[in-house]
């Protein structure tokens, strides 16, 4: 019995060799020709347009980030410390702890203030 002749696994691979780029510029060279001037006017500002727009998202998406050290003090204590240690150790840690409240509730008031006045100049304009 004679055999079948065995085909490609990959058929698809003369499907692309029909494909030229020469023959896809002569295609286009074609098909401006034939396009109005006004035509060719809005597809060249419409190509810009949008040239113009995928290039900001992609030079948008590129964002360095910024190194920060981020440094973790501790203290080491002894295991034989007093209770009038601990509670000087506190009195002292509450000072500098205070002084850190009080600047982080004037950042926030500042900025409280600053959405405040960008409210009212939108409600003087109508928003």
């Amino acid at each position: 019995m004679a055999r079948r002749a065995v085909r490609p696994y990959v058929d698809g691979v003369s499907y692309f060799s029909r494909f030229s780029p020469f023959r896809a510029i002569r295609d286009l060279r074609f098909f401006l020709s034939q396009r109005q001037r006004h035509e060719l006017i809005f597809f060249f500002i419409s190509l810009g347009i949008t040239t113009a727009l995928l290039a900001g998202f992609y030079v948008d998406s590129r964002v360095e980030r910024v190194y920060k050290r981020e440094i973790q003090y501790f203290d080491s204590w002894s295991l034989d410390r007093t209770d009038a240690q601990i509670v000087a150790k506190q009195a002292v840690d509450k000072v500098e702890r205070d002084k850190r409240i009080a600047a982080r509730k004037a950042r926030e008031a500042e900025r409280q203030a600053a959405f405040k006045r960008l409210d009212d100049s939108m409600t003087r304009w109508g928003l």
